[in-house]
């Protein structure tokens, strides 16, 4: 069992990109305090991987599939396996992913690729 009394205890910001923390795992699902600054994001991308995605705290924008929707505190969303996906932040966001299955380091290379292409785009800017 994984017990955490507040979220808000787990809550750790980093200024180069959002920041994943695990909050409990299991070899079916993966529990995943997500903690975005402003401007932070998760590129699109299209793993084989199940997410619901509730946001606590914070204002961004969620990808899923065709759409782009706004999202705040009291949002849920389910994004099925294989479908476009990515969230950008525009205030400091907070939010729980529950990931089924836990992705993998070959489920996250677009990601990896996304944010290392923006860091280079910020170095040369």
């Amino acid at each position: 069992m994984s017990f955490t009394r507040s979220y808000q205890q787990a809550v750790q910001f980093h200024p180069e990109q959002f920041n994943p923390i695990t909050l409990a795992e299991s070899a079916q699902t993966r529990v995943i305090l997500a903690c975005f600054e402003p401007d932070q994001f998760i590129p699109v991308h299209s793993p084989p991987i199940d997410l619901t995605l509730v946001v606590l705290e914070g204002e961004g924008t969620l990808v899923a599939g065709d759409s782009r929707r706004a999202i705040a505190p009291g949002t849920v969303a389910f994004v099925p396996a294989g479908e476009a996906r990515g969230i950008e932040a525009s205030s400091q966001l907070v939010a729980l992913f529950t990931v089924t299955p836990p992705p993998t380091a070959a489920d996250h290379k677009d990601v990896v690729a996304g944010l290392q292409q923006k860091r280079q785009q910020e170095q040369t800017s």
